[in-house]
């Protein structure tokens, strides 16, 4: 493996022998560009290509939509406390509205860590406090918008996996009890009929994904949290172009806070001249009770139905390593081709709808029936904040992982943010004995967040958890595996953005192929990391002091 130097060449091919074989077989796609370090640290002089992007973007329409929202809860507040301060009787109104919120907080169904930091907010800022409540405790979804999302739905594939259902049964009960448990919450199918091919870097999903893209006929989805022009962005763009030109349905969708600062605002009509019908998902409007949480970070492109992907992997140069942000990235991600695919269509197409004029119409081509053999089986599903989703799909993925487990559970995340009750579920594990390791960033994207990741290390290294930071720079990867049989690939991170408040997609494998290459890819990521001891936890009285205010306020940040 190459080690990083002091120089002005990309990262080094070398390869160490038995540790990084080329594989280039059906299911996965290794990379030599993968490298090792174990004395990197935030004084090393890395270069590639390009440091930083050439620019960024930050339209007027997002500082108006924002100043909007900023002077929308002001001028309520403003209105609310000087009725309070000139009315008669007013202010002893707003106490009990406040006893009225804070009993409704306590009495609801929401997880506790999230009504802590409200009950604080209600009790510590009065009056500012029960109206900062009412504005965002819950999503409000308009009565059309609950119309359009139910026609959407009625739209997605039919399908009967009762013999799957039956296969899975007869295998393993407590598999076959996950998977039903998540079909259901997550309105989902199980599927056999699918290939999985994995990805270790995202320069590896790069290049079979414009193979596949050129191989388009019919249509091509793309939907990602970040798209930001530079070369595998504009790689793809090119492609799309031609396809739109050929008469191939082209569909993108992002996220519009999520591309704020690398997309022109008004980027879907610039699209929409080269015959790509774009849309920004939940177009940032002013609207302050309903537009900073529930984001849309899914990674999800579809090719004719029968080809799809998803992982951790936007479409911008750092997932690539085509330009440096955090030391080198490592990523990964998944390809399907089969029926599984279906439902990354319904995905898209339910996002695509909810954030356009018009309702999608359906094609007979978008759910096409595959002939494909596979070993194991695969459950592609969604995530989102409620009522769109009653429970927390993916946190319960993870805690089903974890909760069978009997040897080992290794995961990768960027971030560790997490509630007592998935914090319980993960010592849980390592007191039964069972493996846990957890593999995290060694250079912070965001250091206030990292920060506050490291303060859940100590307890969780007390019952036994191990703890690893990837020493050639930052994991983005969403990988959770147990025991060679189960497995979770997605976009979902150890956090409360992911867990609670943003749409949210991944891939549920049992006994499928491709489960041995995520074993493999991690364990060769483990000789690249250095385990964290508690000598390397110490911080300052301040530090600590900030993290414990921070963490009170995590489910709302």
């Amino acid at each position: 493996m190459g080690i990083i130097k002091k120089t002005k060449k990309n990262f080094s091919s070398e390869t160490k022998p038995g540790l990084n074989p080329q594989k280039k077989g059906k299911r996965s796609v290794f990379s030599d560009s993968d490298t090792k370090s174990k004395n990197f640290n935030n004084e090393t002089n890395i270069s590639f290509k390009k440091k930083n992007p050439d620019h960024s973007y930050f339209s007027a329409r997002y500082i108006f939509a924002i100043l909007l929202s900023v002077f929308e809860v002001l001028t309520v507040i403003s209105i609310v406390v000087a009725l309070c301060y000139f009315v008669p009787f007013f202010y002893i109104s707003a106490l009990i509205i406040s006893v009225g919120c804070i009993l409704k907080i306590i009495a609801s169904d929401d997880n506790p860590e999230y009504k802590i930091p409200w009950v604080l907010l209600v009790l510590v800022i009065p009056i500012a406090g029960f109206m900062l409540y009412i504005m965002f405790y819950s999503r409000k979804l308009q009565p059309k918008f609950i119309k359009r999302l139910r026609l959407l739905n009625e739209m997605g594939y039919k399908r009967c996996d009762i013999v799957e259902f039956e296969s899975l049964k007869k295998d393993d009960r407590i598999a076959a009890s996950q998977a039903k448990m998540l079909c259901r919450i997550a309105d989902t199918h199980l599927f056999t009929n699918t290939s999985q091919m994995y990805f270790p870097l995202g320069q590896d999903m790069q290049k079979k994904l414009i193979e596949d893209l050129q191989k388009a006929e019919n249509f091509i989805y793309m939907e990602y949290f970040i798209i930001k022009e530079g070369k595998f962005w504009n790689s793809i763009l090119e492609i799309l172009k031609q396809k739109a030109k050929k008469g191939v349905d082209v569909k993108v969708l992002y996220d519009d806070i999520g591309c704020m600062s690398t997309l022109p605002g008004n980027y879907h009509k610039q699209l929409g001249k080269y015959g790509i019908h774009a849309r920004p998902f939940s177009r940032l409007r002013g609207n302050a009770d309903s537009e900073v949480n529930n984001r849309s970070h899914r990674k999800i492109t579809v090719i004719d139905g029968k080809i799809g992907y998803t992982g951790g992997i936007n479409l911008a140069d750092e997932y690539i390593n085509e330009i440096i942000r955090a030391g080198h990235w490592k990523d990964t991600g998944i390809r399907l081709e089969g029926e599984a695919v279906w439902e990354f269509t319904k995905l898209f197409l339910t996002d695509f709808g909810i954030s356009s004029k018009t309702v999608p119409q359906i094609r007979d081509d978008f759910y096409p029936h595959c002939d494909i053999k596979e070993n194991g089986f695969i459950i592609p599903f969604g995530d989102g904040p409620r009522p769109i989703y009653n429970r927390n799909v993916g946190k319960s993925v993870i805690q089903n992982i974890l909760g069978s487990a009997s040897e080992y559970v290794y995961m990768t995340s960027p971030y560790l943010i997490i509630d007592n009750d998935l914090c319980v579920s993960i010592e849980n594990a390592a007191l039964r004995g069972v493996d846990v390791r957890i593999i995290m960033p060694h250079i912070p994207d965001k250091k206030l967040i990292f920060t506050m990741t490291k303060s859940f290390y100590p307890r969780l290294m007390s019952a036994g958890v191990k703890i690893y930071d990837y020493t050639p720079g930052f994991i983005h990867a969403k990988c959770y595996i147990a025991d060679g049989k189960y497995a979770m690939i997605g976009t979902i991170n150890l956090d409360y953005r992911s867990l609670v408040h943003h749409f949210e997609n991944g891939v549920w494998l049992y006994k499928c192929d491709c489960i041995a290459d995520i074993k493999y890819d991690i364990d060769k990521t483990l000789t690249e990391c250095n385990q964290i001891t508690p000598e390397m936890l110490k911080t300052r009285g301040l530090t600590r002091i900030v993290c414990a205010v921070v963490r009170i306020f995590a489910p709302l940040l």
